[in-house]
C-alpha cells in the first residue's frame, strides 16, 4: 500500500511511533513556545515548522485547542506540551534562554544581530496582541524580524519559521 503522508522517503511505511522514536534520537535542543495564538491554523503552522527543524519540544501556553490540519499530522512526530499558565511553562525552562519574537515593544532588537545559545526557547504570541506583558517581562531577550516592504511584520507562522531557521543556521548547520 502506498504511503501518501507528507514524509521524507526515509520514513515512508513506518508507524507514527517509529518515526517519533527515530526523530527523538537526533532532535536538537531548541524548544518553541506559543502563547494564546488566536488563529488555530497559525499554531498548526508553527508545529509543522518545529517538526521541520526537529525541535525538541513545542509548548502551548493558555488555550490548548488548535487546528491540527495546519500541522499536517506533524504533531504526531514531536512532543507538544500544554501549560495552562505562564508559571507552569516557566517552571520547565530553568537553564534555557527565553527569546521572545515580538515587534511591538521598544525592547526588541533586530534578529540578525542575535547570537543564539544552544539551550534556547523561542516564544511567539498572537498576531493582534502579541506576547503578553507578563511573559514578555520574563523573556531574557526580545527580537524582531526586519521588514523591508510596507507591512510592519510577517505572519506569526512565517516568523516562527524564520526564527527557527536562524537558530538552526547558527547552532546546527
Amino acid at each position: 500500500m502506498e504511503d501518501n503522508r507528507n514524509l521524507i522517503d526515509e520514513y515512508k511505511g513506518m508507524a507514527n511511533e517509529q518515526i517519533f522514536d527515530s526523530l527523538a534520537k537526533k532532535r536538537n535542543s531548541l524548544e518553541v513556545a506559543i502563547e494564546n495564538v488566536e488563529h488555530d491554523f497559525n499554531i498548526g503552522t508553527i508545529v509543522r515548522n518545529a517538526n521541520s527543524f526537529n525541535v525538541s519540544k513545542v509548548h502551548i501556553i493558555g488555550r490548548k485547542k488548535y487546528n491540527r490540519r495546519g500541522a499536517m499530522c506533524t504533531d504526531k512526530y514531536i512532543e507538544v506540551v500544554h501549560h495552562a499558565t505562564i508559571e507552569d511553562f516557566l517552571a520547565t525552562q530553568q537553564g534555557r534562554e527565553l527569546v521572545a519574537i515580538e515587534n511591538n515593544t521598544p525592547r526588541a532588537l533586530p534578529l540578525n544581530d542575535k547570537k543564539f545559545i544552544q539551550e534556547t526557547t523561542l516564544i511567539f504570541g498572537s498576531e493582534g496582541d502579541g506576547i503578553s506583558s507578563e511573559l514578555l517581562e520574563k523573556a531574557h531577550d526580545v527580537r524582531f524580524i526586519e521588514s523591508f516592504g510596507s507591512t510592519r511584520s510577517v505572519n506569526v507562522g512565517v516568523a516562527a519559521g524564520i526564527a527557527m531557521y536562524e537558530w538552526t543556521r547558527q547552532r546546527v548547520l
